[in-house]
């Protein structure tokens, strides 16, 4: 069984910049793929971006391609998602999540984290 606890999600005006991270324990979360997802109340969870577990590929969402950018941490445990040039409508709730295979469906993803809120202010 793997646990996920994502950190860093705030208040940030627009153009600002966030840094969202994920530590996944149990298991063999170094394994693993881990992506990111987001969710606005009343609507489906989005893709945000994800990333293999040797790092060698990873997917960006359409919206969020050349602002946010996913990277794993050294001990290969850890995701983070820098977010740069922020939008109002970046704002959700932010999930990590983590399975065997890089995807952008969160269908193919068995664990995820509570979630972390991020809110882009005009």
């Amino acid at each position: 069984q793997v646990q996920l606890v994502e950190t860093g999600g705030g208040l940030v005006q627009a153009g600002g910049s966030l840094r969202l991270s994920c530590a996944a324990s149990g298991g063999t979360s170094r394994d693993y793929a881990m992506g990111w997802f987001r969710q606005v109340p009343g609507k489906e969870r989005e893709f945000v971006a994800a990333v293999s577990s040797d790092s060698g590929i990873s997917y960006y969402g359409d919206s969020v391609r050349g602002r946010f950018t996913i990277s794993r941490g050294n001990a290969k445990n850890t995701v983070s998602l820098q977010m740069n040039s922020l939008k109002p409508e970046d704002t959700a709730v932010y999930y990590c999540a983590a399975d065997h295979g890089i995807s952008r469906y969160q269908r193919s993803y068995a664990y995820w984290g509570q979630g972390t809120q991020v809110t882009v202010s005009p």
